[in-house]
């Protein structure tokens, strides 16, 4: 599915493009698909010269859930001396966080297609190997513990979401109580590998640049402002683009080309 795009962006940017093949869940689960992921970066980096590429001037790329294997690898790079130190990271309207589903993003796109609010929680839980039964109470934020929320709320909270991304209509959520067994049902979820956003400090600074893309109609558009925000709080630079009429999913159908015509 994704060869056109990797064929597009080696063309049009007079690249090197290397696309993982990495292992999918179910059949192989989660952490799986980080590790591949992360293998396949390191070994890439060491034999760089054997392509013709600078190994200074790498940059790790994905969208959506490829995103989210972006962020973590990014992450999980920064503190190795083995290899060289990533030039940069670009995320593509990523998943970042497990903790609240209820961000003005999730409340304002919950039924727009291709990403639905409910089938991203049915999504992450398959991708956990994980009974989808609990979705409901995800969706309420009783999968949180009392204890964990002034830690998380520090990075994932709507009060640090700008005002003009919550004109569409945003009501602060009540909270309803927290539920011991679907917290130890989705506790994977809370790993930084799983929720990049949920990483400590120390290793959010040693991050490289970042380019973030964002789209208005997508329930992950705060995850990436969120990130965004982070990133730039540790003084890391943050190249943003914002599609003011994109959707999840925007970039893939463009390249694709001929299926559908829109403006973003």
């Amino acid at each position: 599915a994704y060869e056109r795009m990797c064929r597009y962006m080696a063309r049009k940017t007079n690249s090197v493009v290397v696309s993982v093949g990495y292992r999918l869940a179910p059949k192989h689960p989660y952490p799986t698909q980080f590790e591949d992921c992360l293998t396949a970066t390191v070994h890439f980096m060491r034999t760089a010269q054997d392509y013709g590429v600078d190994p200074a001037r790498i940059i790790i790329c994905g969208d959506s859930s490829g995103g989210t294997l972006t962020a973590a690898v990014a992450q999980a790079m920064g503190n190795r001396r083995d290899v060289p130190k990533l030039r940069a990271q670009i995320l593509i309207y990523p998943f970042l966080q497990c903790m609240d589903f209820n961000l003005p993003s999730y409340q304002q796109n919950h039924g727009v297609p291709i990403l639905l609010k409910e089938r991203t929680v049915v999504l992450g839980l398959k991708y956990l190997n994980k009974d989808t039964s609990a979705v409901e109470a995800i969706l309420k934020g009783s999968h949180v513990p009392e204890d964990l929320k002034p830690k998380y709320q520090k990075w994932v909270s709507p009060d640090y979401i700008p005002h003009e991304f919550k004109t569409r209509g945003y009501k602060p959520c009540t909270t309803h109580p927290f539920s011991k067994d679907v917290y130890t049902l989705i506790k994977p979820a809370f790993e930084p590998v799983f929720s990049p956003l949920l990483a400590e400090d120390s290793v959010i600074a040693r991050l490289p640049e970042a380019f973030i893309l964002t789209c208005e109609f997508d329930v992950l558009r705060d995850d990436g402002l969120l990130y965004k925000k982070r990133l730039e709080d540790h003084g890391i630079k943050v190249t943003w683009c914002h599609l003011q009429e994109g959707f999840h999913g925007t970039v893939f159908l463009a390249v694709m080309g001929g299926i559908a015509a829109f403006r973003s």
